[in-house]
C-alpha cells in the first residue's frame, strides 16, 4: 500500500513513491476521494479541478469529435448517459460541443455518491443536462435507454464483479454505442502525471488519487483480457484506453484490440 495519510481540510501529506512495480494493476490501492469519510473540502476541491485536469490528460475533445459527432444529429436528439458523472465536467463538456456545432443531445449524468451528486447540482446546470444519483443497475431496473453510454476513468475503480456488471448495464442502456474511456497503465504516464500535477498536491486529491488511478488502471492487454465478447480496447495518445462497444456488431471470439 502506498505511504499516504490525510492531515487536514487545508492540507494532505503526500508521500507517493517515485518509482513503484507498475508490472501488475495495484488492485489493493485505495483512492482518497473513496474513502466516505475523506475530507469534503478537499474531495470538493478535487471536483472543481477535474474540468482541468480532465481536459489536459482525458482525450475527451477526440472522442467527441472521431467518434460521437458523427453519430449526433442537428434533427433528432440523441440522449447519451454518462455513468459514474462525478463532479459532472464531462457531460457539461459534451453538452457545450454539440450545442456549439447545432447538434441536439440530452446528456444524463449519474452517480450512485451522495458527495458527487451535490456537488455536480450545486453547479449551474446547462440545457439539456441532467444530473441524477442512480447506478447503471437501477436505471436497467427501470427500464431506461440511451443511443449512447459513456464513462471517464470509471472502470479502474471497479473490481472484476463490478465491472463485469456495469459493462453488461451499459450493454443493455444503449441501443447504438457504448465509450468507456480510462488511462493506460505506463511508467511514461506515471512520471509525467507527477510532474504536471505537483500544483494540486496539497490542495485536493488530484495529485495522490491519479498517481494511485495509474497503478489500479489496465494496460491495453489487460483490459482484452478482461472485456466480454463484442468489445474492442482502443489504445490513443497518450497512455489512453478506450473499450469501445458498438451495438449489434458482435464478432465472435473475445474481445479485440486497435490502436487509434
Amino acid at each position: 500500500m502506498s505511504a499516504i495519510r490525510t492531515s487536514s481540510a487545508a492540507s494532505i501529506a503526500v508521500r507517493p513513491p517515485w518509482w513503484p512495480d507498475l508490472s501488475r494493476r495495484g488492485v489493493d490501492l485505495v483512492e482518497l476521494m473513496d474513502d466516505p469519510g475523506c475530507d469534503l473540502g478537499l474531495l470538493n476541491a478535487t471536483y472543481r479541478a477535474f474540468p482541468v485536469v480532465n481536459g489536459l490528460v482525458a482525450g475527451w475533445r477526440r472522442v467527441y469529435l472521431r467518434r460521437l459527432r458523427p453519430v449526433l444529429s442537428a434533427e433528432k436528439v440523441t440522449r447519451l448517459l454518462d455513468l459514474g458523472s462525478g463532479g459532472g465536467d464531462l457531460a457539461r463538456a459534451l453538452s457545450d460541443w454539440a450545442r456549439r456545432d447545432g447538434l441536439a443531445l440530452e446528456v444524463v449524468a449519474v452517480d450512485p455518491d451522495d458527495r458527487a451528486h451535490a456537488f455536480a447540482v450545486s453547479r449551474p446546470v446547462p440545457p439539456g443536462v441532467e444530473f441524477r444519483r442512480a447506478s447503471s443497475t437501477e436505471l436497467v431496473a427501470a427500464g431506461e435507454t440511451f443511443d449512447v453510454v459513456v464513462s471517464n476513468h470509471v472502470l479502474h475503480h471497479l473490481d472484476d464483479e463490478a465491472r463485469a456488471a456495469v459493462l453488461d448495464d451499459s450493454s443493455r442502456l444503449a441501443t447504438r454505442l457504448v465509450l468507456h474511456a480510462d488511462i493506460e497503465r505506463a511508467r511514461g504516464a506515471y512520471l509525467a502525471y507527477r510532474a504536471a500535477t505537483w500544483p494540486w498536491r496539497t490542495r485536493s486529491f488530484v495529485h495522490v488519487d491519479g498517481l494511485l488511478s495509474i497503478r489500479r488502471s489496465f494496460t491495453a492487454d489487460e483490459l482484452v483480457d478482461v472485456a466480454p465478447r463484442g468489445w474492442r480496447v482502443v489504445r490513443q495518445w497518450p497512455f489512453r484506453l478506450l473499450l469501445v462497444r458498438e451495438i449489434g456488431t458482435d464478432a465472435p471470439g473475445g474481445a479485440g484490440r486497435a490502436d487509434a
